[in-house]
């Protein structure tokens, strides 16, 4: 829904997507910090009195926090929020990549069935099908595939803080520093003139979509294994797609759709792979 929201701003009103993008974190960033402080007070300042962690806290708002929220957003602007949603759940690919190079060892069979997969259904959402030209706009593609190199980046750079820290604390503080990136840009940029309705889903981008998703993700952690909520967010593209062709009227068809499941399926075929719960990465939020 916020990615509906913001093709929505992107495409009927004047609002960039760095704007959108300093205001979202900050406002979210804010909220999790106040949470954070409200349940641990004494966890959220240690962060800050080890080296190492507020460096890598740092590291993580910089390279992890930013790439994923900004690419996700451009992706959203140059194409739309079904296939900037669906692009991003290549994440996974890019992970089982990083650590097949890191540890030096071939993939599982699972896993090169699974990019096998995934580089198929890339192939027919940006085609649409018609294999002898790019059908989605080049930027948009881009932009796509770099937000699942971000979500990758955004899994896994803070694995180490939050074995040691609440996520909501490491999130709202990395949220937080990378809201700081886009303050020139917020300050510079004049405030777009925006109806209610407008500024409404200005505001649903940044708590419904951002803060409260967060807080139902980890609360469904509770009570399902992570791997199950994993494959639950695969439902996430879909209500993207859902709501775009209702809401916004936009084009959708069978190809994409092929394309887009076979995508959403990797997400499937790894978390059945999983044996062991332990080896499985926790997200650190919802997109």
């Amino acid at each position: 829904m916020s990615g509906v929201a913001a093709q929505y701003l992107f495409s009927h009103q004047a609002v960039e997507p760095g704007w959108l993008v300093g205001v979202r974190l900050a406002i979210a960033g804010i909220m999790l910090v106040i949470w954070g402080a409200l349940s641990n007070f004494n966890e959220l300042i240690s962060i800050w009195r080890n080296w190492a962690d507020w460096l890598l806290l740092i590291v993580f708002a910089l390279f992890g926090m930013i790439p994923s929220q900004f690419s996700y957003f451009m992706a959203v602007k140059y194409g739309n929020a079904p296939t900037a949603t669906i692009l991003q759940f290549l994440g996974p690919i890019f992970i089982i990549a990083y650590l097949a190079l890191r540890y030096w060892r071939l993939p599982r069979r699972i896993d090169v069935i699974s990019m096998l997969i995934a580089l198929l259904g890339t192939y027919l959402l940006v085609t649409k099908g018609r294999f002898d030209s790019l059908q989605l706009a080049p930027a948009a593609v881009f932009w796509g595939v770099m937000a699942g190199v971000g979500q990758a980046l955004y899994t896994l750079i803070p694995i180490r803080l939050l074995k040691k820290y609440d996520a909501k604390i490491v999130t709202g503080w990395a949220m937080l520093i990378g809201s700081l990136v886009f303050m020139p840009h917020i300050i510079t940029t004049p405030i777009p003139k925006l109806t209610i309705l407008d500024w409404s889903a200005v505001l649903f981008v940044a708590t419904f979509g951002t803060m409260f998703a967060y807080l139902f993700y980890l609360t469904s952690l509770n009570y399902i294994l992570p791997a199950t909520t994993g494959m639950l967010s695969s439902f996430e593209p879909l209500t993207a797609t859902f709501l775009s062709i209702i809401v916004l009227h936009t084009a959708f068809g069978l190809p994409e759709m092929a394309g887009g499941a076979m995508i959403l399926a990797t997400a499937f075929l790894q978390a059945f792979a999983v044996r062991n719960p332990g080896r499985i990465i926790k997200k650190a939020s919802h997109q």
